[in-house]
Order: C-alpha cells, then sequence, then structure tokens
C-alpha cells in the first residue's frame, strides 16, 4: 500500500471482520451481514453521520460479492453521469454482472438527477448503494425510496473510537513500529467530531509532528498545538465552518458582494450543502433586508426552490446570483427588530384580552355579546382606511415596527404618517 496516502485511507478495511462499529448492521447474524452473505443485496440507502463507514462498507459490499463497482459523488456529478455509468453497465451485457453504483451524497441530487436512477434500478440494471447525511424520507424522491431499503449507521462510540485508534497502531506500517501511549484522547475525539476519517488523519499528523518521541505520549495539549498549526480547509463540520458561513453573511449584511462571493466559494470548494447555503439567504433577505427590498424575499425563496430542483454543479451559478443581488440591497432589520419586540411584548404582558371589537363571531350569542359589533370594516372608507385600536387597551398605542431609514422604508413611514397622523410615532 503507498504510504503516502493519507491514515484514514490506508487503514480502510476490506472486510466485514475488519469493520469497526455498527454492530446492528454488520455483526454477526445481523441483518445487513446476513443479506451480503446471501448474495443478493437490494438497492439501498445508508443513514448516518459524516465518517461512520457509510463509503467504506459500500466499497466492502461490492468486494464481497465480486460485482463491478462504479462511484459518484453527487457534489460534482449530474444526470450526464449517471447515464454514462448505465450505458456502460448496458454495453457490458452479462459481463456487467449486476453493478453496483455507488453515490455519496445523494441528497444533493435534485429531483430530476434523482429521476434518472429510477429505471435502471428498477430493472435492476444496477444496484444502487446511495449515502446519506440527511434524512432520506425528505431528501429522496418517494419513487426512488420505495426502491431501496434504508439502513441507519449509528454514530461512533467512545470504545469504537479507541478501536480504530488501536487497529491503525497495530497494523498500519508506518505506524506500527513508532510507541504511542495515548495517555489523553478527549481533545483527539473532540476534534475528529466523532468522524473516523478526521480522527485517524488527525493522529497521523500528531504522530508526525512529534517524530523525535519515543515513546510518544499523546496528550490533549499536542493534539491542539498541532490542529492549530494545521487549519487550511473549510471543514463543514466543524469550527471553521461556523467561521466561514459568519463571513458569508456579514459580508451581505456590509453591502460587499466581492466578498459575498468570495465565501460563497469557500463553501463551494469545502463541499457545504447547496441548500444549506440558500436557507440561510433566505433568513438573511428578511432578517436584513426586509421591507428596504421585499423583492429580496422573493429572489432568495426563488433560489431556494431552484437549487432544490436543479442540484450541483449549477446551483453555484443561482447562489452567487442571489448572493450578489442581496449584498447589492439596501438593507433594514426593521422587521426582525418588529418581531422581537412583540415577542418580548407578549412574554412581559401575557394573553391580554383582544379587543371585543376585533373578535370573530361565528354564533349567534357571540354576535349578541358584542364581538364584531364596532369593527370598522376599512374597505367601506376613504383610502381603505379606518383609524381604530387593533392592540389590547392594556398596550394601546404601543409602537413595535420602526420602518428604517432606507428609500423604499421611508415611503413606508410617509404613508403611515398620512395615516395614522402621529399614532405610534409615525
Amino acid at each position: 500500500m503507498d504510504q503516502g496516502m493519507p491514515l484514514a485511507e490506508r487503514m480502510r478495511p476490506e472486510t466485514l471482520d475488519d469493520y469497526i462499529g455498527q454492530e446492528h448492521l454488520t455483526g454477526k447474524e445481523a441483518v445487513l451481514r446476513s443479506v451480503i452473505e446471501q448474495g443478493n443485496i437490494p438497492s439501498m440507502i445508508l443513514w448516518g453521520p459524516p465518517g461512520v463507514g457509510k463509503t467504506t462498507l459500500a466499497t466492502i459490499i461490492s468486494n464481497t460479492l465480486s460485482r463491478p463497482f462504479y462511484t459518484l459523488s453527487a457534489i460534482n456529478s449530474g444526470v450526464k453521469d449517471v447515464r454514462e455509468v448505465i450505458d456502460r453497465v448496458k454495453k457490458a451485457g452479462m459481463f456487467g454482472g449486476n453493478a453496483v453504483l455507488f453515490i455519496d451524497e445523494i441528497h444533493r441530487f435534485s429531483k430530476s438527477q434523482q429521476d434518472s436512477l429510477l429505471g435502471a434500478v428498477e430493472k435492476g440494471i444496477i444496484t444502487l448503494i446511495g449515502a446519506t447525511t440527511e434524512n432520506p424520507s425528505f431528501e429522496v424522491i418517494p419513487a426512488l425510496l420505495s426502491r431501496c431499503q434504508v439502513y441507519v449507521l449509528k454514530s461512533f462510540t467512545m470504545e469504537n473510537l479507541e478501536a480504530l485508534l488501536q487497529q491503525a497502531m497495530d497494523r498500519d506500517e508506518v505506524l506500527k513500529d513508532r510507541k504511542v501511549e495515548l495517555q489523553e484522547t478527549e481533545a483527539l475525539f473532540t476534534l475528529s467530531g466523532g468522524d473516523a476519517r478526521k480522527l485517524l488523519n488527525v493522529f497521523e499528523l500528531v504522530v508526525q509532528r512529534f517524530r523525535d518521541d519515543n515513546p510518544l505520549v499523546l496528550t490533549n495539549e499536542k493534539v491542539r498545538s498541532v490542529v492549530q498549526q494545521n487549519i487550511v480547509a473549510y471543514d463543514k463540520q466543524g469550527e471553521m465552518h461556523y467561521d466561514v458561513i459568519s463571513a458569508f453573511i456579514k459580508s451581505i449584511r456590509g453591502s460587499d458582494p466581492n466578498a459575498a462571493v468570495y465565501y460563497l466559494a469557500r463553501m463551494i470548494e469545502g463541499g457545504e450543502d447547496p441548500k444549506f447555503i440558500a436557507r440561510r439567504l433566505l433568513i438573511l433577505a428578511s432578517e436584513d433586508i426586509g421591507n428596504a427590498n421585499p423583492t429580496a424575499l422573493v429572489m432568495a425563496t426563488n433560489t431556494f426552490l431552484a437549487v432544490e430542483r436543479i442540484g450541483w454543479p449549477e446551483a453555484r451559478i443561482i447562489l452567487s446570483q442571489c448572493a450578489t443581488y442581496l449584498a447589492s440591497c439596501e438593507k433594514s432589520n426593521s422587521a426582525y427588530q418588529a418581531i422581537g419586540q412583540a415577542q418580548a411584548l407578549v412574554k412581559r404582558t401575557g394573553n391580554l384580552s383582544i379587543p371585543v371589537a376585533m373578535r370573530n363571531a361565528p354564533t349567534n350569542l357571540m354576535k349578541d355579546m358584542g364581538y364584531g359589533k364596532e369593527y370598522a370594516y376599512s374597505h367601506d372608507y376613504e383610502n381603505n382606511f379606518k383609524a381604530q385600536e387593533f392592540l389590547p387597551k392594556e398596550i394601546a398605542n404601543t409602537t413595535l415596527y420602526e420602518p428604517g431609514n432606507n428609500s423604499r422604508e421611508n415611503k413606508l413611514r410617509a404613508f403611515l404618517r398620512k395615516l395614522w397622523k402621529g399614532k405610534y410615532g409615525y
């Protein structure tokens, strides 16, 4: 094996006996192991957190059954790539040998991309193994999901993580000659977040950094010192993930489209889920732009819908258009502040009595009690407006929405001032 490969790749197990964790699926007489040993696996979805062995399990399945194995990543593959694999299997005919198509992060495929798999899966041209960190009930189209068995992979336990380290120290050609004492593992486990790939690669970094220590006594301090020197890549599960999305949002809020598209590129290159980015843009459109430009929310909503339907790589163009547009809009957080103040008021005052004039009167008894009697239907009056008190009397005249200082909301303020003539401070 190439010793220049990362430790996580060198230690990738090739058989179920070497596979650590997921005993409920791969242990003796477990459901998935039984299916594999019988040699007739169904199409399946492997659902679980990052780094718990989904890709490894798919590879083991293919190796065990000696089937042709094709791999695609939903991050950088599309319908064309899916069709190319299916065509290759068809052309191979009987030599195609019940090929397995493994699609990593299948939840990132759009509906049309997932649709392209249906015929081949249904006819048995390929056996599909999809891996996802998201709930397949929401992220995989029903027609495809109904043709697959879903297997849930669990997070690694502390014992599993320790076993992974011990296995690496015992079997890896590079590490087995080193004397390593695992005095403290908390930092190693915390920084890896339960991801076996990160765990082994961080462990290898530490061992390389202290190559002259013999034996190497692993401590939390040593692990942190090495990791701090080697955080260079975007990590969609770790602290860097939150730093980059924070910089992205702040750049848009600060009206800098250049920084916004830069941090968008950082997330794209780091493998971030496009729907996560689209959701953040949708929130920002209301929180930071709001009534300064209501079109921003329309734009963000359509961006989210388009990203759902199109998928990578084209979705990056739509995200870029939306991010640069939102960054170039006038800003206002007046709607955000209004709902915050309103919630604080409700918590402080409780469930105040609704004014009788504002109450619904679906029964004769309620009508007799005067429900809705004094309500003035706005459209019966000039300019479709009639001044009346809508709030409970205890908080009458309370101002909760203050239009922002921007061209569009200044027009809203002028309109409200004309109607309310000084009430609410307008």
